[in-house]
């Protein structure tokens, strides 16, 4: 017996593709301007529609920017699904930190949301974003517990202050003081942050 799956009609299409530019722009003005500054206005501006057709996809702001985050969750997921199984876990950590300070330069990350954000309690309560953000901590922080077992990270540190430092880095402002003085290349300005993230910075 087969199981025919049928193909989405064309409307449907459109319409997914046309919520995927609205999330897309949605991502880099939050990368740009911060929550607090982005508007409906300028998405819908920005996407070529109305801003009555934007709600018909997201009824708020904050749904709007909410489903941006959980876009950005699922992307790092499938990137640390990605790393190599034999590289050892300081090595996946890296990489994690380096593909977020280059998502970052890219103005493609965008900025966490103050503490009293209405943002960040749609977030709380968004259970896509929690569920993908509790795998992605769970997972970093089984990488860091192995590399502070293996000796490649100081054991001393709490396993999760260091995973709180690594979030960090993906809203560094180190990042874009460094880009706006035009005297590192993207690629050094990645180096210097891993180097003083992971190596810190006494002499060694």
């Amino acid at each position: 017996m087969t199981v025919s799956t049928a193909k989405p009609s064309f409307k449907a299409q459109m319409l997914a593709a046309r919520e995927e530019a609205i999330v897309q722009t949605a991502n880099r003005l939050l990368a740009q301007k911060g929550f607090e500054s982005m508007t409906v206005d300028e998405v819908a501006a920005a996407v070529g529609i109305a801003k009555a057709s934007l709600y018909k996809h997201f009824p708020s702001k904050e749904d709007l920017a909410a489903a941006a985050m959980v876009r950005l969750m699922q992307r790092t997921l499938d990137m640390l699904a990605a790393l190599p199984a034999e590289e050892p876990p300081i090595g996946k950590l890296r990489a994690t930190v380096r593909w977020a300070l280059e998502l970052q330069l890219a103005g493609e990350m965008p900025t966490l949301p103050h503490q009293n954000s209405s943002l960040r309690a749609t977030l709380l309560g968004n259970r896509g974003y929690i569920d993908r953000l509790v795998t992605i901590s769970d997972t970093l922080g089984g990488w860091i517990q192995a590399a502070q077992a293996d000796g490649s990270m100081n054991p001393k540190l709490p396993a999760i202050g260091v995973l709180y430092t690594l979030y960090a880095r993906g809203c560094d402002p180190v990042l874009g003081f460094l880009q706006g003085g035009g005297q590192h290349s993207d690629t050094q300005i990645v180096e210097l942050v891993l180097s003083t993230c992971f190596d810190g910075l006494a002499v060694r």
